[in-house]
């Protein structure tokens, strides 16, 4: 059957999402008329017409009858839920009782929606993922779901993988509303696992308030699982991400504290984090000696559940790091090369050369420091300049005394950090 010409966008609305799928449902899948589908539900055609146009809203029982009529297997009735709950927060706000719950509620199906249709990485393409969407999944697919989604957070862009989430995370929410108890405390670990992603592609993308409210509801949703290892990752992943522009090296010290006391003792993610805020707050001599500590566990130390990290990676970069901050030239130099050794993706590949910069920097060398950043940064595909390796260019800038800011070569890597893009396309 042809297709209506009236064009419907669903990203303007969930009502305009909503129709959109009932039209989708209707021509693509039944191959049906308006006025056959009006008949066969008993409802106006001129109504359905408003609906798949998202002029006006449904009520629950057609929306019911429409599902039924077109086999769109539940997907209508929970599409039809979703498009009430936004309603329902909107008018809190509006009235002026929101409380902090339910605006983050609130954002977080507007953060679905526009995941939905994000133009610029094709979303039509993800409204017929969501169309397609199954509303339950056994335990085992959500466990290949949750690997999908970390291998695309490695090789595709963030942008890209922020709408790619967006289809599971609404998934696994309105699954977890008619789960059983047990199958609820497995999804709550699915919940955890998908939302430190999304977490972690907002942070390489630079937009921090959403990232923090992401791994508030990751660490949120870890702890209800009761999976100590899931709930202790989080908060690892949360603290390590925050010192990339998200908070201040105190306040992600603070962190690590409390994430000690949840775990009873330091990890090497844990670890790794304390020594690279100690470095960026100038308390080098601790820093070394919690790299000190570290390096005694390389070898030995135990991966993430997840994949996020493996151990001597972490100790490595860790002390590529600290040492570099600290003018260490010889033992920074020794860990870059232990790094690139067992690695050469972005960016921590390219992070730990502007480490070599920072160090050179330290010693003295302002020009040449400043110089070597820049040029790695410029050389660097747009694709490849995330918010970790602008972030890692900035603590080169930072180290740099205030009296030799007005050197041409700062001037250049300034110039190269503010005007460059750092929202990218890629990986």
């Amino acid at each position: 059957m042809p297709r209506t010409s009236d064009h419907v966008e669903p990203s303007t609305s969930p009502w305009h999402l909503l129709g959109a799928a009932i039209r989708h449902w209707r021509e693509d899948v039944k191959g049906i008329s308006q006025r056959e589908t009006a008949k066969i539900t008993y409802i106006d055609r001129g109504d359905l017409s408003k609906w798949e146009r998202g002029l006006t809203r449904p009520h629950p029982s057609v929306v019911k009858r429409l599902d039924t009529t077109l086999e769109a297997n539940g997907y209508l009735v929970a599409l039809h839920a979703f498009s009430i709950d936004l309603d329902r927060l909107r008018t809190l706000e509006a009235k002026g009782t929101a409380t902090e719950e339910t605006t983050t509620e609130r954002r977080r199906l507007l953060q679905f929606a526009a995941g939905l249709a994000l133009g610029s990485v094709g979303g039509s393409e993800h409204v017929r993922q969501l169309f397609d969407l199954d509303l339950t999944r056994d335990m085992e697919d959500w466990e290949i779901t949750c690997a999908d989604h970390l291998h695309a957070l490695r090789t595709r862009p963030p942008a890209q993988v922020i709408a790619d989430l967006a289809i599971d995370l609404l998934a696994v929410e309105r699954q977890m509303k008619i789960a059983t108890p047990a199958d609820l405390i497995e999804l709550h670990r699915v919940l955890a696992a998908l939302s430190a992603v999304y977490a972690n592609a907002l942070t390489r993308m630079a937009d921090h308030g959403a990232a923090i409210r992401w791994w508030r509801t990751a660490r949120q949703a870890a702890d209800a699982s009761g999976d100590h290892t899931m709930s202790l990752l989080i908060r690892g992943e949360e603290a390590g991400h925050g010192l990339y522009g998200q908070r201040t090296p105190d306040a992600v010290l603070h962190l690590v504290r409390a994430a000690e006391r949840f775990a009873g003792s330091a990890s090497v993610d844990l670890m790794s984090t304390e020594a690279k805020a100690l470095s960026m707050v100038g308390r080098h001599e601790e820093a070394l000696a919690v790299v000190r500590r570290m390096m005694d566990l390389a070898g030995t130390a135990a991966g993430d559940p997840l994949g996020f990290w493996t151990p001597d990676r972490q100790i490595h970069f860790a002390a590529s790091w600290t040492y570099a901050a600290a003018g260490d030239e010889v033992r920074a130099d020794a860990e870059r090369e232990a790094v690139l050794a067992l690695t050469s993706t972005y960016p921590h590949s390219a992070n730990v050369v502007l480490h070599g910069a920072m160090c050179t920097v330290v010693k003295g060398g302002i020009r040449e420091g400043a110089q070597q950043a820049a040029t790695l940064i410029a050389n660097l595909p747009a694709t490849h300049r995330s918010n970790h390796v602008i972030e890692t260019g900035r603590m080169v800038l930072r180290a740099i005394p205030m009296d030799h800011r007005d050197h041409p070569a700062v001037g250049e890597l300034n110039e190269v950090l503010t005007t460059e893009p750092h929202r990218p396309n890629g990986p």
